[in-house]
């Protein structure tokens, strides 16, 4: 490898650390919006307003638009509404912990499906990274036992669809123009939002517009989703999917920093150690 092309690699890899943290910083804000808007209504807020920034960003930018852009975008817009959806609904049925710890197992099915199904060599340090941020994921989230029901299977169910997700990107974006297939993806989500909405939720359109909603509109719209999918889509040109899913395990680890420092709570012992093992497995895949 060049240098030109380390370069690259770390410049990637730093821009998606930067994803995972603000999808982690953000978690509090949506929490908060998500006590007085519907979950779907909020998504298609999000995603909607998303979608317009990077049409407003890339109108001038795309030459032309393919159809094999406009499905590749369609694709990873499906998959990555059901994996929200399927998150969204585990959270009726098992703890939020619960849900976190079965969803960073995307950690673990990325390199597994990368190897059986896409046929793609898993370098010895990211498969040990791997591990260790799945148990560091534990330790970090887990506070009670795990029963496997109907809630925890949604979870794993999730973690599959975001697996899928993190692969496919990883194959799109090398083969496509980067601004046509975010902004599908985004639009998609947006609309299948309005739509889960309508049907399992009171208010899609007449919600209450407080000030903690737009703070957390505008906020998750902007950082966590029109930043979030374009710098991911763009990097994972250089970063393969099994590094790219060991650095958004930063996701929960900044989430549970950035409540210790702004919403007052406070990590355990085990927790420390699970952190602590997230980091050395974020290391380990880089070396």
């Amino acid at each position: 490898m060049t240098l030109v092309n380390i370069k690259s690699t770390i410049k990637a890899e730093l821009m998606l650390a930067s994803v995972a943290i603000f999808w982690g910083v953000t978690f509090l804000m949506m929490q908060d919006a998500i006590a007085t808007v519907p979950v779907y209504a909020f998504l298609f807020y999000r995603f909607g307003l998303a979608f317009v920034i990077i049409l407003a960003i890339a109108y001038k930018k795309v030459k032309q638009i393919r159809p094999k852009d406009i499905f590749y975008g369609f694709i990873l817009g499906v998959i990555l509404f059901f994996a929200y959806a399927a998150q969204t609904f585990a959270l009726l049925y098992t703890q939020s912990s619960i849900v976190g710890f079965l969803t960073g197992l995307m950690v673990i099915f990325v390199p597994f499906f990368s190897y059986f199904i896409f046929r793609q060599q898993i370098p010895k340090k990211v498969i040990v990274g791997s591990i260790l941020a799945a148990i560091g994921l534990y330790y970090l989230t887990m506070n009670s036992g795990l029963n496997f029901g109907f809630g925890e299977a949604l979870g794993v169910f999730c973690a599959l669809l975001f697996a899928f997700h993190l692969l496919y990107t990883d194959i799109f974006s090398k083969k496509c123009d980067i601004f046509v297939v975010v902004s599908t993806q985004l639009l998609v989500v947006a609309l299948l939002s309005m739509l889960f909405s309508f049907i399992f939720e009171p208010h899609t359109f007449d919600i209450e517009f407080s000030e903690t909603f737009f703070i957390a509109l505008v906020v998750t719209s902007v950082f966590a989703t029109a930043y979030a999918f374009l710098v991911q889509t763009y990097m994972q040109k250089f970063v393969t999917a099994s590094k790219t899913v060991i650095i958004f395990i930063l996701e929960p680890l900044s989430a549970a920093f950035y409540g210790v420092f702004v919403g007052g709570e406070v990590l355990l012992f085990w927790q420390l150690v699970g952190a602590g093992l997230i980091i050395l497995a974020t290391i380990i895949s880089q070396i």
